[in-house]
């Protein structure tokens, strides 16, 4: 009797939850708002009420304005920990929204999406061999900073997120600088999930064209072989689907020249600023889904919500293989520290072959304006055309380099350390003095952007020299061995030519400025003992003069000139690049008995 009073009050709790209203707050307005954060946040709890067994939410961070960072924990059997996931073999999928939060689509498809996994049932099996981590606003500061007039490009809904978060940070482009305090709660939330799938959603703006949204994943050569071919293989079978339930799709379209697209499209250079381009050095597969900024609200929520859950059923039903491509991948950047000579690619270019690609646009006019000066492009949505572009899409590998046996950064860099530590990438800490013979760089002719970008003025261009030095390293230095599963992260990070390395974007600027300097009466006179004793010298600073007017007209420069070449100047050591390269020998000698003990391994790195 008792068993089957308990049953008739379950059966009730469930037709209560399919009978309540769980139209979602975008719904109820039929799409013409967005709700706020705590709007947002009540109706998760509602859903977590509802169906506990199902969803599970979780603060992971906070904001600068002091808003608790939220993600949704969603299963079909209440696998709710990455320890549960791994052990029942079920791939967790990283689905995030709001990172730009104007761009807010993938937030209210989500809670739709959760509503029917969890609650109506009507996607009951789509996470039963899958769990599901959504972050439904990764911005929260900047999503409660709205406004009418942030999204001039945008169909709704009426009131937008900004771009920045609340210090003016763009987050998607702070993944491998990591200062938002939002990013480096994110990176603790990825180290400790390590998601096996990442979806991003954004609201794209430019073109015109019939598409309900495009997409974009890493080039092949960015990623593992396995990686590339498993995400290749997911898109072949999802993208049409996905258009069997009304939609359109394209691929991501940068066109090469805005003002006519039929110049032809243009890989848009991800990077490890962005979150395909952070996932790829993670050895993960990611996807960016852009709605298009013109089709009404209601349209981009609907086209998130069935790509996802298209997406979604593809992975809960062959979950083995995205897992062991992902295992493989881990396992090949580990060995590849006992492969002599291996390449990392750290920069890429555009190939010069183009494919054609059949665009579905609009036709339009190209008009000149008085205004700006040049062709100002107006679509015709009502008359749809075809125009078959060339692609340029495809990437080669640029700049590449062979890994060292281990980096090795000096204790004074705490901040390199600390950046180390954000990205989850293992070190073993020096507990004692020791001098190590190393690979290096020297740095000179440094040339930073012209303005400040995301907070930091860059490092655009350098001659990067390798030398070998001598170098005597204090208690507390670390040493990043390269046989751990982050080590692209950490190449990424210390090689000085890639892109968004911490020199690049400006962590380590003080090594270009000289300390100790001369007064022009002092150099007056080390300048004419130098010319006294180096005829080649003499000869070289004769033909300057002839052939640099700036560097003739400039005193300083002049006295600058022999400064620099003399012993009071390159005893600074500027432009030594301070972060270290051991190879597999001098690694070894690093620990030898004679030479010096084993670094201990530091468990909070």
């Amino acid at each position: 009797m008792r068993r089957l009073i308990l049953a008739c009050l379950i059966g009730l709790t469930a037709l209560g939850a399919h009978a309540a209203d769980w139209t979602t707050p975008a719904e109820a307005t039929h799409f013409r708002t967005t709700p706020s954060y705590a709007d947002t946040l009540a109706y998760l709890q509602r859903l977590q009420r509802a169906a506990p067994d199902k969803l599970k939410l979780v603060t992971f961070g906070t904001t600068p304005e002091g808003r608790p960072m939220t993600a949704v924990i969603a299963s079909g059997d209440g696998t709710f920990s990455p320890d549960a996931a791994r052990a029942a073999h079920k791939p967790v999928v990283l689905l995030q929204a709001g990172i730009h939060p104007g761009e807010i689509e993938g937030k209210d498809a989500g809670l739709m999406l959760l509503r029917d996994i969890a609650v109506t049932g009507k996607w009951p099996h789509l996470l039963d061999h899958a769990v599901l981590v959504f972050i439904p606003v990764f911005s929260v500061d900047g999503h409660e900073n709205s406004s009418p007039y942030h999204r001039i490009n945008q169909n709704g809904p009426e009131r937008q997120g900004f771009r920045g978060q609340s210090q003016y940070l763009n987050l998607n482009r702070d993944y491998i600088k990591a200062d938002a305090p939002e990013m480096r709660a994110w990176l603790k939330l990825w180290q400790r999930w390590l998601p096996d799938f990442l979806i991003d959603v954004h609201t794209t703006d430019g073109a015109d064209y019939p598409y309900d949204l495009t997409w974009y994943t890493e080039d092949p050569h960015k990623l593992d072989p396995g990686l590339a071919a498993w995400q290749q293989a997911l898109m072949a079978a999802a993208i049409p689907a996905y258009e069997k339930r009304g939609h359109l799709a394209s691929i991501y379209l940068e066109f090469k020249d805005g003002r006519d697209p039929r110049k032809g499209i243009v890989n848009f250079g991800s990077g490890p600023r962005f979150s395909t381009g952070y996932a790829a050095l993670q050895n993960r597969p990611a996807l960016l889904i852009e709605t298009h900024m013109l089709k009404p609200y209601a349209v981009r929520v609907r086209a998130t919500y069935d790509l996802v859950r298209q997406l979604l059923a593809q992975i809960d039903a062959a979950p083995a293989p995205l897992l062991a491509t992902n295992a493989t991948a881990d396992a090949r950047v580990i060995a590849r520290a006992s492969q002599p000579g291996a390449q990392v690619p750290i920069t890429f270019k555009a190939s010069p072959d183009s494919t054609p690609y059949e665009l579905k646009g609009y036709a339009f006019t190209l008009t000149h304006s008085d205004i700006s000066g040049a062709d100002w492009i107006r679509y015709d949505p009502h008359t749809p055309r075809t125009y078959r572009i060339p692609n340029w899409n495809e990437l080669l590998p640029d700049i590449s380099i062979a890994p060292p046996a281990a980096y090795v950064v000096p204790a004074p860099w705490t901040g390199v350390i600390d950046r180390l530590a954000a990205h989850g990438i293992a070190m073993q800490r020096i507990d004692h003095a020791v001098t190590v013979h190393a690979g290096g760089y020297q740095l000179d002719h440094p040339r930073w952007a012209d303005a400040p970008f995301e907070g930091q003025v860059m490092l655009r261009d350098v001659a990067v020299t390798p030398v070998t030095r001598e170098v005597a390293l204090p208690p507390g230095s670390v040493i990043v061995l390269m046989d751990q599963r982050a080590a692209n992260v950490a190449i990424a990070l210390l090689e000085p030519q890639a892109p968004d390395s911490l020199l690049a974007w400006g962590d380590l600027d003080a090594i270009f400025e000289p300390k100790e300097y001369g007064e022009p009466r002092v150099l007056e006179q080390l300048a004419r003992d130098m010319l006294a004793k180096d005829p080649a010298l003499k000869a070289d600073f004769q033909h300057r003069l002839a052939s640099d007017a700036a560097f003739a007209a400039s005193p300083r420069a002049r006295l600058e000139y022999f400064f620099e070449r003399s012993p009071w100047y390159t005893s600074q050591a500027v432009g030594a690049y301070p972060i270290l390269r051991l190879d597999a020998a001098q690694l070894r000698a690093l620990a030898a008995p004679d030479g010096a003990r084993p670094p201990a391994p530091t468990p909070d790195l």
